[in-house]
């Protein structure tokens, strides 16, 4: 991997199902990521996924990008940017992650730079992993 290789996208499906499942394992019982009229009322256009959820998302991302081994990767970041709107219905919201090779950290490591958007919404910024390679 050489500094500006683009990583291939890949896109990850957020269902309504999918916000329940990550409430349970994580205990993050929020009404604003399973109630649209609670979501609604307060202030958000409907039910929106747990960012950590979307954070995950693209750390299964930086994961497949080291080859499937989540010990080569040995730092992952973001910042949250922008909410992922989950409708109610079977397709759910589509999480989009591609990456950028930024640089060469050493011998063993690559930096890169993560990008996940829905909807043409970049909804992470300064993203960014270090894997060994």
């Amino acid at each position: 991997m050489t500094p500006g290789t683009e990583l291939a996208p890949k896109t990850y499906q957020a269902t309504r199902l999918d916000l329940v499942k990550y409430a349970g394992a994580s205990g993050d019982f929020n009404v604003i990521h399973w109630s649209d009229r609670l979501a609604t009322e307060a202030g958000l256009p409907g039910v929106i996924a747990h960012g950590m959820y979307t954070m995950a998302q693209a750390g299964r991302y930086v994961t497949e990008v080291a080859g499937g081994d989540p010990g080569r990767v040995k730092e992952f970041s973001v910042r949250f940017s922008a909410m992922v709107p989950v409708p109610d219905d079977d397709q759910g919201a589509t999480i989009e992650v591609s990456g950028t090779v930024a640089e060469q950290v050493d011998d063993e490591h690559v930096a890169i730079a993560v990008t996940a958007t829905t909807n043409g919404t970049k909804v992470l910024t300064r993203a960014r992993a270090v894997i060994r390679v």
